[in-house]
């Protein structure tokens, strides 16, 4: 009997919200077709398996059909199937758990992130792109009649009894003129491997199976090997380099999650965002996963798989979510427990990979209290020699010699080794260490260290003399008179000026450089943290020149009667100074070489 009705949604509106709804990613009703042929199927199977369906269960699949020419995709499955009833039960009423609620508080204003499907629109997200939706359905039940329903995309509906051998069902899109780019196998093709490759039943698209059913995330560690995990990286990140190392997540209480976590050699954590497959039970649902994944970790790669992540409800509730809460907990925990493996395991192995992932760990203590807590006894320090200590071994190796008169424990430390050459050179002569800290957020990571650490202070080696940098109760003694200070004083404010730099003669090693420019460790730590910006140099000029009052060049200065000679050795005092900073350029730099030239000839 044909049986014609109205469909129960409580609003004529809806199917306009649902087109609209999803318009950015149009391609999602395919996804939620699929997989609901997917969980009728892996319905059946159960009932199968607990003998209640007598029918073979082994080959039970779905399939993703084109006909061009009749501009229909049809979604076929295996699956249980629907009776007459059913049907009028589960698509005529749409989403009766919550369509008004959901009608009422998106008609004015949609949020296109949503997902659809869980509010149980899923089925009906067909007509974002089908101007006519079909289903043709049998249900598994003995004796049971198949049916026929059709719908025009109004809230009008058709059903009436047909002939259909197998048990499952068929639900065929009708394609609109605007959805007609899903004629075209290479779009469904790619909607399938991106949605749908890692489905557990199997997925026929183009007569070829074109899922995993068993993806590495849902395999027990203890059947992998580590080949099994870089082959799988590779399908994942084809074009990567291999990792350096990687995390199983497997646990079922008090939530279910599984995945596995890779970390990439070198990640920039500025520039690599969404590199983290989120999934439901094996559906990929986005990779954008910032409320799920601790900030700091989400330079990582992989795969987190969790049916508790409650996807029906705004990002704003999802962050407030007690599950979501505690995934994301669970998952830095992991990773703590990781790293603090690999540094009991193997300390040199851990220090060869250090420099690729210091910067989420220091990201992770500055960001996270509980992993810095964790973490902060395998946090390593690299100095120029390449050597790595922990904080704790790095801060007994230079408490004898690096302590200033305030008892306070001076860590110094370079951001350009090559640059700072003639700085090093002075701190070795004094017996001092120097760090590297030199990566996108260690500005940050000295500020957080000093106030986490006791009496601990970071002292830039290019920000003073070495007499300063470290003061102590015995200093450096001046060996020009305080009238010799002032007239070399004089003389390089008359032959440089005063415009830019202000210039201080200071009792210095012998060995240090004629002139040092520095600056406050305040203002070397904001030129860090802005980076690139154009003005460093004239910032850095403009703070104080330092005249070494100790070296031989001052005496020499001093004493020498030809004005023209101690005009160019001043110059070229000052030259050094800047060249030693990297700040010597332009006409600077050419009369530099050309007065160095100059001096090589009159030799």
């Amino acid at each position: 009997m044909n049986e014609k009705g109205t469909i129960s949604v409580h609003t004529e509106h809806i199917f306009p919200i649902i087109k609209k709804f999803l318009y950015s990613d149009q391609d999602i009703f395919l996804r939620e077709l699929v997989a609901n042929g997917v969980d009728a199927v892996q319905k059946l199977k159960k009932l199968g398996a607990m003998g209640l369906y007598e029918g073979a269960i082994d080959t039970l699949q779905v399939e993703v059909l084109l006909d061009a020419s009749a501009k229909t995709l049809t979604i076929k499955d295996d699956g249980l199937g629907m009776t007459a009833d059913e049907i009028k039960q589960y698509i005529n009423q749409i989403a009766f758990s919550g369509a008004a609620a959901f009608v009422e508080k998106y008609k004015e204003q949609v949020d296109q992130h949503q997902l659809i499907g869980f509010f149980g629109l899923g089925f009906y997200s067909a007509f974002m792109v089908a101007k006519k939706v079909e289903i043709i359905t049998k249900s598994y039940q003995a004796s049971s009649q198949a049916t026929h329903w059709s719908c025009d995309g109004s809230t009008n509906f058709e059903i009436h009894p047909t002939e259909k051998s197998e048990v499952g069902t068929e639900v065929i899109l009708h394609l609109a003129e605007d959805g007609e780019e899903f004629l075209k196998p290479k779009r469904i093709h790619a909607i399938l491997d991106k949605h749908c490759r890692f489905l557990p039943i199997e997925i026929v698209f183009d007569k070829k199976v074109i899922n995993d059913t068993m993806p590495l995330w849902i395999k027990r560690p203890s059947d992998l090997q580590p080949e099994d995990y870089l082959k799988f990286y590779k399908e994942l990140y084809p074009f990567a380099e291999e990792p350096l190392f990687w995390i199983h997540l497997s646990i079922d209480y008090p939530f279910t999650l599984t995945g596995i976590l890779y970390f990439p050699k070198a990640a920039n954590y500025f520039t690599q965002k969404e590199t983290i497959q989120l999934y439901a039970r094996q559906v990929f649902i986005t990779n954008d996963v910032k409320e799920v994944i601790p900030d700091f970790l989400r330079l990582l790669h992989g795969i987190i798989d969790s049916p508790d992540i409650p996807l029906n409800v705004s990002r704003s509730a999802l962050q407030a979510d007690s599950n979501v809460k505690k995934i994301n907990t669970y998952i830095a925990k992991k990773v703590a427990e990781k790293l603090e493996t690999l540094f009991g395991k193997d300390r040199k192995a851990y220090e060869a990979k250090w420099n690729d992932i210091s910067l989420f760990i220091k990201y992770g203590m500055i960001t996270d209290p509980k992993f810095d807590e964790r973490i902060r006894e395998i946090v390593l320090l690299q100095n120029t020699t390449d050597h790595y200590y922990t904080i704790a071994e790095y801060k007994d190796k230079i408490a004898k010699n690096q302590v200033d008169k305030d008892g306070n424990l001076v860590l110094l430390y370079t951001t350009d080794p090559n640059k700072h050459a003639t700085y090093l050179q002075s701190a070795q002569q004094k017996g001092y260490d120097v760090l590297v800290l030199n990566g996108q957020i260690d500005a940050n990571f000295i500020n957080f260290s000093e106030h986490k650490l006791d009496k601990v202070i970071f002292k830039g080696i290019d920000t003073d003399t070495i007499g300063n940098l470290i003061q102590k109760e015995e200093v450096v003694a001046h060996t020009l008179t305080e009238e010799e200070r002032e007239r070399l004083k004089s003389i390089y404010e008359t032959t440089i000026g005063t415009e830019q730099t202000t210039w201080n003669v200071a009792a210095m090693l012998p060995e240090e450089l004629p002139v040092a420019f520095i600056t406050s460790e305040h203002l070397k730590r904001m030129a860090q943290f802005t980076r690139g910006n154009e003005g460093k140099q004239k910032t850095f000029r403009s703070i104080h020149a330092a005249i070494n009052g100790n070296h031989p060049l001052a005496k020499k200065i001093l004493t020498i009667s030809d004005q023209t000679v101690q005009k160019a050795l001043v110059e070229q005092a000052y030259h050094l100074g800047l060249l030693a900073q990297g700040l010597l350029e332009g006409a600077s730099l050419a009369a530099f070489i050309k007065g160095y030239t100059d001096s090589l000839l009159n030799a």
